[in-house]
């Protein structure tokens, strides 16, 4: 019997729907958490068999018990999804889902430090990974503090926001996420419903946890092996994220590969991988946007390969 999931899986209808049309085969989740996504794939697909990957011990544990009635079809494996999923042995992969945000569970634990409230500064998705925000906050250079601010939480006042902080350090470590929210408080602009740390802590989880490097992996992972008719589905929850995997999927749907500034075709039109389910990113509904506020920044997007790679 499995139990109830503390995570509202985002966009839940439309990640079902995107997947209509696989084959018998592996369905394999790249971010598991807390198998909400997973249960529903397995009861709205019998004919799929399921691989769900994780970093997070806590998660992986939970989704064992949730995913119980599914053991006969699933298998689960421990690690990030870029260096998991190039290994698997399993065949034909017929659908992959990533869901790139933070789980609930992660936010909502205040000994995890991903929350503005936190009396720790932790954010490792992998509580057994050496880096962790108290090291990035207390430890880096102000170079590389900056860099992060302004490459990975796209802040204007970046350099001003580095200063503050290594002048806080001097003084004493700052031990909590809630010392960091009320320093970056004091530097960025208040308004609206977003807190005004958001983009600093976005910024430093993106870099403890390597989030754009795993992307970039497993997108990497993707092209070099594919099946025909395969069906990825990725969820993206800021700008950075997103950009990548735009950029990914229409470099996939191009049949011509020549320069932009070429007189004329000379590759033969035809390097297209497949398509795009959807040109633009499906977002939530009003009516989930009224039961998990946390779905506004969802964007999904879809791309079916047509061409196999194995």
């Amino acid at each position: 019997m499995s139990i109830k999931s503390p995570h509202i899986p985002v966009l839940l209808n439309e990640v079902i729907n995107s997947f209509r049309d696989v084959k018998n085969g592996y369905f394999v989740d790249c971010t598991l958490g807390y198998g909400g996504h997973s249960k529903h794939m397995l009861e709205h697909y019998p004919q799929l068999k399921h691989i769900g990957i994780d970093r997070d011990d806590e998660a992986l544990a939970f989704s064992k018990q949730h995913l119980m009635q599914f053991s006969d079809r699933s298998i689960l494996y421990k690690g990030t999804f870029a260096n998991i999923f190039p290994k698997l042995q399993e065949k034909p992969i017929v659908a992959v889902l990533a869901d790139f945000g933070v789980s609930s569970l992660q936010l909502d634990k205040l000994e995890r430090g991903f929350s503005f409230g936190s009396e720790t500064l932790d954010m490792r998705m992998d509580s057994d990974a050496k880096l962790s925000a108290y090291e990035v906050v207390n430890n880096y250079s102000f170079s590389k503090l900056e860099y992060i601010f302004k490459h990975y939480g796209e802040i204007n006042r970046s350099k001003e926001l580095a200063n503050s902080i290594i002048e806080e350090r001097a003084k004493q470590p700052i031990q909590s996420a809630k010392a960091l929210s009320e320093i970056a408080s004091k530097i960025l602009p208040k308004g609206g419903k977003i807190h005004p740390a958001t983009l600093v802590f976005q910024a430093i989880r993106i870099e403890v946890n390597n989030e754009l490097g795993e992307i970039e992996g497993l997108l990497d992972a993707l092209e070099a092996k594919h099946t025909e008719g395969e069906i990825v589905s990725l969820i993206t929850f800021h700008s950075l994220e997103d950009r990548l995997v735009k950029n990914r999927f229409t470099k996939w749907s191009k049949d011509c590969i020549c320069d932009d500034m070429a007189m004329r075709c000379t590759c033969g039109k035809k390097h297209s991988l497949g398509f795009m389910l959807n040109k633009k990113p499906i977002t939530a509904s009003l009516e989930e946007l009224k039961y998990n506020p946390r779905s506004r920044s969802a964007k999904l997007r879809t791309f079916c390969f047509t061409k196999s790679n194995n």
